[in-house]
């Protein structure tokens, strides 16, 4: 009984959230009028009326009185991506006739903005459904945003002091309501901005606002068969860099910026990162293609620049054919993927708040092993000491995050090569795992519509595991098999 009910809680709060989004998903509808692809019509108000109606039904499900715990929340979120991967595929089965596994994929990869694609030819597909497979990816992109600060100020599973002000303690969004209202406006005005750019290249509105869309989502969805390297257009690729860069950047950053509040581009930590490992990638990636592939120094400046900053912010726009590189040069970028980019942004991978505060905690810990056990070495944090008990904890989360990411990419890259007999190389697979799991969507080639139907799902798995960071769906499934107390 106090399972059931504990279940019909997690239920009621998803009718809250799918009656919320339903309204949402019918923009695409307006899509279908303009381009008067009047059969994909009914196709695609299947997902506006498939949430209306699930919202509607579970939010009136019974609640628990009491408080709502973490757990809760988090079994919530987890239900919820993988609902609408299921629901969003309706239109790709009913409007081109696809699989339902194919459909799910195109559905988890649109709201967990990776760039992989079921897709045979992206050419021959209706304006609706290719309008819908961006506007996925923005609204999971503003999705996640909010749930990682939502989740930071009223927990400790993560940093919470990364979304709090430089110069008090009280947090950084202080109520429900201003917080969704400042990610909106700020999410919309990036997304406004970045059409702008796009449209200063010469491209034409339809491509650039699904661009505007994908970038800013740091999604990595195109609306051509080729990707952004079909453009042929340098200055296209340039401005793409700095979109992308907003997109992976920290919310927080915005948010000062529109208070006039007193805040230093480089005084976050995520930031300065960021800028290293973008600048030490470049290098890296442009002495590789120059070494091994013989290519001239501006354009392996040109590509080692751009392929970093899609990698690092797990965008996934593509300009090379990364299936021709060096194994060195693939490994390497793949570990890009899984750094990602800031907390509290679009971008996936595990994040430059963890690798911080990861390094910080294996130099304090080793400088503790060479002083007394009377002596306290401090541990620090953005200038300020924190409790050894709170730096421990937090510090053990964090580690058990990026364990628990490797495991994941390792169990599933295994289960993919055992049960797939395949051509590609080991390291192949394992960089489109990695790219799946990091929400990235770079790809070797492995993942296409012809892989076998296991693979597919382990793949539509690490996309919804990678993109919530392993917790919730972890509290998931205990939740499920051994109840709540």
């Amino acid at each position: 009984m106090r399972r059931l009910l504990y279940l019909s809680t997690i239920a009621a709060d998803l009718g809250d959230i799918f009656f919320f989004i339903a309204p949402l998903t019918a923009v695409p509808l307006v899509v279908a009028v303009l381009f008067a692809e009047w059969s994909l019509f009914l196709p695609m108000a299947t997902v506006p009326v498939v949430f209306f109606l699930l919202g509607t039904g579970m939010k009136h499900l019974p609640r628990n009185e009491r408080e709502n715990r973490l757990s809760t929340s988090l079994c919530s979120i987890a239900l919820f991506w993988i609902a609408c991967a299921m629901v969003s595929g309706l239109p790709f089965m009913f409007g081109l006739g696809m699989s339902f596994t194919d459909a799910v994929f195109e559905g988890m990869a649109g709201w967990t903005g990776t760039a992989f694609t079921m897709l045979p030819s992206i050419d021959t597909i209706p304006y609706t459904l290719l309008f819908w497979r961006t506007f996925m990816q923005w609204i999971g992109g503003i999705g996640i945003i909010a749930y990682v600060i939502a989740l930071a100020s009223s927990s400790g599973l993560f940093q919470g002091r990364i979304y709090r002000t430089e110069s008090r303690e009280e947090p950084l969004m202080p109520s429900i309501v201003t917080t969704g209202r400042a990610i909106w406006r700020i999410y919309a005005l990036l997304t406004f901005v970045a059409l702008g750019l796009i449209l200063f290249t010469g491209l034409s509105l339809w491509d650039s606002v699904n661009l505007a869309l994908s970038a800013i989502s740091t999604g990595g969805f195109s609306v051509v068969d080729g990707g952004i390297a079909s453009y042929h257009n340098l200055l296209l690729e340039l401005l793409l860099i700095p979109i992308m860069i907003a997109g992976a950047l920290p919310f927080r950053l915005y948010y000062l910026i529109s208070e006039n509040r007193r805040f230093s581009l480089f005084g976050d930590e995520q930031i300065k990162l960021f800028v290293v490992i973008a600048a030490a990638g470049t290098a890296v990636l442009a002495y590789d293609l120059v070494y091994f592939g013989n290519t001239d120094i501006p354009t392996a400046l040109g590509q080692g620049l751009f392929m970093t900053v899609s990698a690092l912010t797990t965008t996934g726009f593509q300009i090379a054919d990364i299936g021709t590189w060096a194994s060195v040069t693939l490994l390497f970028l793949a570990m890009l993927i899984f750094i990602g980019g800031a907390a509290g942004s679009s971008s996936g991978g595990i994040k430059l708040n963890r690798v911080v505060l990861a390094f910080r905690a294996l130099v304090w810990w080793f400088r503790r092993l060479f002083v007394s056990g009377k002596v306290l070495i401090p541990f620090k944090s953005e200038g300020r000491v924190i409790p050894r008990a709170t730096a421990e904890l937090e510090t053990a989360k964090t580690l058990l995050v990026i364990i628990l990411s490797v495991l994941v990419i390792f169990v599933a890259t295994l289960v993919v090569i055992q049960f797939h007999i395949t051509t590609f190389p080991i390291n192949d697979v394992l960089f489109d795992v990695i790219s799946a799991f990091s929400t990235c969507g770079m790809t070797t080639g492995y993942v296409s519509s012809s892989m076998p139907a296991l693979s597919k799902w382990v793949f539509i798995l690490v996309m919804w595991v990678g993109r919530l960071e392993v917790i919730p769906v972890l509290v998931l499934f205990l939740a499920l098999f051994r109840g709540s107390d």
